[in-house]
This record gives structure tokens, C-alpha cells and sequence, in this order.
């Protein structure tokens, strides 16, 4: 699981760089085409994280459930975050995936409720759930890639 851990990681830092560098108006532009914008697809795969390996494995968020609520799968951006959700944010997305890897690696996660994903992936364990992640956060890069463009013309 190393390998699965240091590419979420990797792609984690890609989403702090894009965050950072991010002018705020096309980072919470809404391009024509599309139903989210870049700072939604960042957080939503922090908080897709926190379902797929905690709340499947019957164990607590390590981040509050308000951010959960507001960027799991079938939400869409209403508002932009304040400044301390965004630096929220940005912290979560280093330390919610090293928080993690210490978690699995102690033995934390040993029942999984198995979940159909959207995609038609099957999750049978918190294994499949992590390897998962690296496909779904790939998915998003992609997608914010896109956004950069949209807003950038």
C-alpha cells in the first residue's frame, strides 16, 4: 500500500500547489459546461477520503462533518468558503492523507462495509478503498486541469 499512499500524497501536493497559486476569482469560477469549480473538486476529494476509508470502516471523520456535508459526492458549490475553510482545507489535504496511512498501517480499519462505487467499482476493503482513491482523485485532477483552462480563456 505504499506505492497507493505516496501517489495520493504526490497528487495531494498537486492540489496545494493549484490551491496556492490559484487566483480566487478562477478559483471559485463556475465555467459554462461544468457544475463545480476548482476549489470544489479539491475539497470534494478530501472529504471523499474521509467516506470511502473511515466512514466505511465504521470509524470517525478526522475532519468536521459540516465539510462533508458540503463537498461529498452530489453537492455542487453555493458559496465561496471563507478564508479559514480554505486554509482548513489546504491543511487537510497533507495531513488527512498522512493521518491515514498512520491509521491503516496501526491496524485501525478491521471491518468494511463493502460499496458500490459510482464508477462500478466495487469496494470490498479499506485496501480497495485506498487504491480506489488514486483513480478518484486522478479523475478530479483532470477535471480541475479543464477548469483551468475554461476560467483561464
Amino acid at each position: 500500500m505504499d506505492k497507493q499512499f505516496d501517489t495520493i500524497l504526490k497528487n495531494r501536493i498537486i492540489f496545494q500547489r493549484i490551491l496556492e497559486n490559484t487566483p480566487r476569482e478562477q478559483l471559485f469560477a463556475i465555467p459554462q459546461g461544468f457544475r463545480n469549480n476548482i476549489w470544489w473538486n479539491i475539497a470534494h476529494t478530501m472529504v471523499t477520503q474521509q467516506l470511502l476509508v473511515y466512514k466505511l470502516s465504521g470509524k470517525e471523520f478526522t475532519i468536521e462533518t459540516e465539510l462533508v456535508d458540503k463537498y461529498r459526492k452530489g453537492t455542487a458549490p453555493t458559496e465561496e468558503p471563507s478564508l479559514q475553510e480554505i486554509e482548513k482545507v489546504n491543511n487537510y489535504l497533507i495531513d488527512t492523507v498522512e493521518q491515514m496511512k498512520v491509521d491503516f498501517q496501526s491496524g485501525k480499519f478491521q471491518n468494511f462495509d463493502s460499496y458500490m462505487t459510482t464508477p462500478k467499482v466495487g469496494l470490498d476493503s479499506v485496501e480497495d478503498a485506498i487504491t480506489f482513491m488514486v483513480f478518484h482523485e486522478g479523475i478530479h485532477l483532470g477535471a480541475i486541469l479543464a477548469l483551468q483552462k475554461a476560467v483561464a480563456s
